[in-house]
């Protein structure tokens, strides 16, 4: 209760008495990573604060795959979320006037990068992407940065060609999470999800998909290994909808900015592990990431 208060106390100090105007609702989208439910549970404090700031009820909302929080934001019925860089650029050309880009999940040296991962078994005998060739390899999601986007750009400069060729049968899982199990109960001998590669492999890394399924006792790391890292990525940013009001936008941007300084634990939840939390960013630090994602449509 007393962590609440504060919370509550320091969102009202922030941006003003609760109670937004021009609004009867307010939805926040999750994207795909880890399990609905589970997704849910590290937002629902979240929920909580935004519901008291805002004087308005919020739900969340968990689609099954990414696009179904992008369409969200385009179609109006989502009003903010966290999105991957990828996805940011798909709804920025799809609509550029639908989302600003507020925030940026920060690690805990400050900066704003994190890395695809690919990974196997250990008992695989897989140690790098040569040795995976004529195996099945798993990608997340088509609108993940690097659950896709950056793989698919990155691996097949490293395998010397395309990887429906290299590889024995290319698979999309869902998302991270599904990546990740299917990989440790060898259901693919392959795949790729994102951490942002600081700290130690047995925790996961400081903070991503593979912290996040240290962290429900999905996996044991000691059972996996690094096969590639990918250069760093922008992260994605926190993003929200363009035709809300400003006082609605201004609350919002305030509270997850407070987040880690007034609910350390809601952030960790909310951020995906351990960081310094979320810092104001623009669309400018995406233009190479939406670069990226329109040369791959074309």
């Amino acid at each position: 209760m007393k962590k609440l208060l504060a919370v509550m106390a320091a969102t009202t100090a922030l941006t003003g008495a609760a109670g937004a105007e021009g609004i009867t609702a307010f939805n926040i989208g999750l994207l795909g990573g880890e399990n609905a439910q589970d997704r849910l549970n590290s937002n629902e404090c979240l929920r909580k604060y935004a519901e008291d700031a805002l004087g308005v009820p919020v739900k969340l909302f968990a689609p099954a795959d990414y696009d179904g929080v992008l369409q969200g934001l385009l179609g109006g019925t989502i009003d903010m979320a966290w999105l991957g860089a990828s996805g940011y650029a798909k709804v920025y050309l799809t609509d550029p006037n639908a989302v600003s880009p507020v925030l940026v999940k920060a690690n805990l040296d400050g900066s704003y990068t994190y890395h695809s991962i690919g990974f196997a078994r250990k008992d695989s005998g897989i140690t790098s992407l040569q040795d995976a060739k004529g195996k099945v390899f798993g990608f997340g999601d088509p609108n993940s940065t690097s659950g896709y986007l950056i793989p698919s750009v990155e691996i097949p400069k490293i395998i010397g060609e395309p990887m429906d060729k290299f590889f024995g049968e290319v698979k999309f899982t869902g998302g991270h999470e599904q990546t990740i199990v299917a990989v440790n109960n060898g259901d693919i001998d392959a795949g790729v999800t994102w951490a942002d590669g600081q700290g130690n492999w047995e925790d996961g890394y400081n903070s991503g998909a593979l912290r996040k399924a240290v962290d429900a006792g999905l996996v044991d790391m000691n059972d996996l290994v690094e096969i590639w890292k990918s250069k760093p990525i922008p992260e994605g940013p926190v993003v929200v909808r363009n035709a809300l009001p400003e006082d609605v936008k201004a609350k919002m941007v305030a509270l997850v900015e407070g987040l880690h300084a007034t609910d350390p634990d809601c952030a960790y939840g909310v951020a995906a592990g351990d960081t310094s939390g979320f810092v104001p960013i623009t669309h400018d630090y995406y233009e190479s990431i939406i670069e990226v994602r329109k040369a791959k449509s074309n």
